[in-house]
């Protein structure tokens, strides 16, 4: 099946589209600088801060982990030393007061996500400590979406049940995959023993949403051995599944020279495992959202789907009100007033900015009219599988490009829209994004980074 929808797609097209799933790419930096973004990030904030009726979403990275993955693409501190997360805290509960001094202490979270790192490598203590400290310059209330990153190795019951305590609703357990070659290969080993176990025990607690996470395209995947992974995560019954596609790129992140490269699927064999795992989950009673996400039927993100309301932030899809995201901690992205920000990744640079009494920007970039323009359709694009016409209006190389696509039948052109075909939705985020070579830099069109 596989291989008939696919036949007449060249080889280095199916290349192109997969280094374009699995880069994490961005925005050059901005003309002034560190300094001259920080300032417009600073300026947005203070904007915000006078509509306080708008909602507001926040990322907060920790990135802290006990050993380090293979494959992983995140930016990572290994520690055995709790005092050094107890000092990240000390420099974060700062960052807070920077944002909060610009905003408006107070401001109601519609959205709050812990991403990392292993956020649940944090004690109980330095939880608790954590999430006051949050409470203290936002109002976390009931109806906030609460959401939290785990390793299930570390998820006792005990702290599941203080997750719960602390108002989180929704917890995403990264397994990648369920394999014993895959696993040994990426060195994360889960057993699917202990998986299931972790996740009845955060729905006997009453999480509302358990999410795992996948990755295809690792070492020793095989299209039979993702199958049996996809049949037992089929089992385990989760809420939601987000599928991610492993970039291999040692040259940036040093230890996958670990990863035995000739052991990696190529990108044919890649987009064979997705389209095994789109058929399973959809076979299985769930939707699949956009480019990477698959939820149950029902679920407020296919319905979101189904009505057009979705929409895509730096945190992946939503269909929360929050077009601003605040986003605190090392490597951090946000987006606010049209200005898209990331926080040193560097721990040391960030908190000699913080110290400063600045905000810890890397990097920044105010759209311009005409990347407003782009975004609104590139959005369209990926949550409703369609831009119509007239979002491309001044648009004539997106247009273009879009256009060419229809060429291999990835897409179709109409009088008023340009649709996704079935075999263009596995080239989604292809679609969306275009190398400029002349600049260095990848044009990711829908905004920023990934966060993976």
């Amino acid at each position: 099946m596989t291989a008939a929808l696919f036949a007449d797609i060249p080889q280095e097209l199916i290349e192109h589209f997969d280094q374009a799933t699995s880069d994490a790419v961005g925005l050059p930096p901005p003309a002034g600088g560190q300094r001259q973004a920080a300032a417009h990030y600073a300026e947005s904030l203070r904007a915000l801060g006078g509509r306080p009726d708008e909602p507001v979403a926040l990322y907060v990275h920790l990135p802290f982990c006990p050993v380090r993955c293979l494959y992983c693409a995140c930016h990572t501190t290994i520690t055995h030393d709790g005092t050094k997360i107890d000092r990240y805290l000390d420099t974060l509960e700062r960052e807070l007061d920077l944002v909060t001094e610009r905003l408006g202490r107070g401001r109601p979270l519609t959205q709050l996500h812990l991403g990392g790192g292993t956020p649940n490598y944090l004690t109980d203590c330095q939880l608790i400590r954590l999430m006051e400290m949050l409470a203290h310059h936002f109002r976390i209330g009931t109806d906030t979406a609460t959401n939290i990153e785990c390793n299930p190795r570390r998820a006792s019951a005990g702290q599941l049940d203080l997750l719960k305590g602390l108002g989180f609703k929704g917890v995403s357990f990264g397994i990648q995959d369920l394999d014993a070659r895959v696993q040994h290969a990426i060195g994360r080993v889960n057993s699917v023993s202990l998986v299931r176990d972790v996740c009845a025990t955060a729905r006997d607690i009453g999480f509302d949403c358990i999410s795992l996470d996948l990755i295809y395209g690792l070492p020793n995947q095989t299209p039979q051995g993702f199958a049996s992974t996809l049949d037992r995560v089929i089992e385990i019954s989760p809420d939601r599944v987000r599928l991610f596609s492993y970039a291999h790129h040692p040259t940036t992140r040093p230890h996958q020279y670990a990863i035995d490269a000739a052991s990696l699927p190529g990108p044919a064999e890649k987009l064979a495992l997705l389209h095994g795992a789109v058929h399973t989950f959809t076979e299985s009673g769930y939707s699949w959202i956009g480019v990477d996400s698959f939820v149950r039927n029902g679920d407020e993100l296919a319905d979101a789907q189904a009505a057009g309301t979705l929409r895509h932030t730096c945190m992946g899809y939503t269909c929360g009100p929050a077009r601003h995201l605040l986003a605190c901690g090392t490597s951090s992205l946000g987006e606010v007033d049209g200005v898209y920000v990331q926080n040193e990744p560097n721990a040391d640079a960030w908190r000699k900015a913080i110290e400063a009494g600045r905000l810890p920007i890397l990097w920044g970039h105010r759209l311009s009219d005409v990347d407003q323009r782009r975004h609104q359709a590139i959005q369209h694009l990926l949550c409703n599988l369609e831009v119509p016409l007239n979002l491309l209006a001044g648009l004539a190389a997106d247009y273009e490009r879009l256009v060419r696509c229809a060429e291999h039948g990835l897409v179709e052109v109409g009088t008023d829209r340009i649709k996704v075909t079935p075999r263009g939705r596995y080239f989604l985020r292809g679609l969306c994004t275009q190398t400029e070579p002349s600049l260095g830099w990848s044009n990711n069109h829908w905004g920023v980074p990934q966060l993976r």
